[in-house]
């Protein structure tokens, strides 16, 4: 049985309240009313392969198998969040007996080269831009890092989890915004049901054009909404020029 992480205090996180209307999720927290990560994506992207599969499924059919998953991701986060935490934890709901199975394996093998954690299920905002909740803040390999957890029917290809990426991306830029650190790497851990595991990792260069493509959906999300704010402390325009005029420096 895999030993529990041991926590470091180095950041001191608070908790945003998290609310969802007509589907948009947004989150109080350090004085703002801000746009969930994954509303700002969901707003942004391509939705023509989603309506294909409605179509292709039956949208009955799509909802029930939506449904499942999303109920099979929630315990399998509860599982991983309370082991991470050091608290036991029983779901005995055939959810929670196929659910189990999967957070073991993520624990057996995604958390093996953890050394500490930082924070579990941790609240992450940009100041008058965005804010979400990431679900693991940690050591991995002696790299500060941070990690998601995610659940899937089937085993991914890279090419159809960009928005993972993007997550992760604007999270590791929240965290060293607010907490003045150095996100060195992204991981996300995905497990199916038959306890497939996969792992996709990334940092470096990587990860810095992952935070460029995530700038630009931001500032396609308020051009759509039109809805700047003036307490905004800087424009999502100002903020994305700033970071390809650094983005160049470094490549000279």
């Amino acid at each position: 049985m895999p030993t529990q992480l041991k926590k470091n205090n180095k950041f001191s996180y608070v908790r945003g309240t998290r609310s969802t209307t007509q589907g948009s999720r947004t989150y109080e927290v350090g004085g703002f009313n801000l746009p969930s990560v994954t509303t700002i994506l969901n707003k942004t992207k391509d939705q023509s392969y989603l309506t294909k599969w409605k179509d292709k499924v039956g949208h009955d059919e799509a909802q029930r198998i939506f449904n499942l998953s999303s109920k099979r991701g929630t315990a399998m986060h509860k599982f991983l969040e309370k082991h991470i935490e050091g608290y036991g934890y029983e779901d005995l709901t055939p959810i929670g007996r196929e659910a189990a199975p999967m957070a073991q394996k993520i624990i057996e093998v995604g958390l093996a080269p953890v050394s500490e954690y930082y924070g579990s299920e941790v609240t992450l905002y940009y100041p008058g831009l965005y804010a979400g909740t990431t679900d693991l803040v940690c050591r991995h390999n002696d790299l500060d890092t941070i990690a998601d957890f995610k659940q899937s029917n089937r085993p991914k290809e890279e090419a159809w989890i960009e928005d993972y990426y993007l997550q992760i991306a604007a999270y590791a830029m929240a965290h060293d915004y607010i907490h003045g650190s150095n996100i060195e790497q992204g991981i996300i851990m995905v497990c199916t049901p038959d306890l497939y595991y996969q792992e996709f990792k990334f940092s470096g260069l990587i990860l810095r054009d992952w935070k460029h493509k995530f700038l630009k959906r931001l500032d396609q999300y308020y051009e759509l909404i039109r809805d700047y704010k003036e307490e905004t402390h800087i424009s999502t325009a100002e903020l994305l020029a700033e970071f390809e005029e650094n983005k160049i420096k470094e490549d000279k």
